[in-house]
């Protein structure tokens, strides 16, 4: 099972931009898809942005041209950039990773907005 830490969470006034990372146990070369979720109190974990080994993305329409989401195989790193932050985006933020049929998650990284 793939090992997950996330990084990169804080507290940002509304406009400011953060940038979470989220680094592998394993080459990620090798997984087939990366995510990132978010959760917030109260509510269902729901579907951020997703890259696939062959660099295909996609996103929420909640975060569509505010976040990005890339991957650098050489550090076995996946990373969330959010700019435009809205207290709405507040959340717990989670990297899923899905191999083989697998899935791994990380343990998350607190984002706060305040307005």
């Amino acid at each position: 099972q793939v090992q997950l830490v996330e990084s990169g969470g804080g507290l940002v006034q509304a406009g400011g931009s953060l940038r979470l990372s989220c680094a592998a146990s394993i080459s990620i070369f090798s997984i087939n898809f990366m995510a990132w979720y978010r959760q917030a109190p109260g509510k269902q974990r729901e579907f951020v942005a997703g890259i696939s080994r062959g660099n295909t993305t996609n996103s929420a329409d909640s975060v569509k041209g505010r976040f990005t989401i890339s991957r650098d195989n050489a550090k076995n790193t996946v990373y969330l950039q959010m700019n435009s932050l809205k207290p709405e985006d507040t959340a717990a933020y989670f990297c899923k990773a899905d191999q083989g049929g697998r899935a791994s998650w990380g343990q998350g990284t607190q984002v706060t907005v305040s307005s």
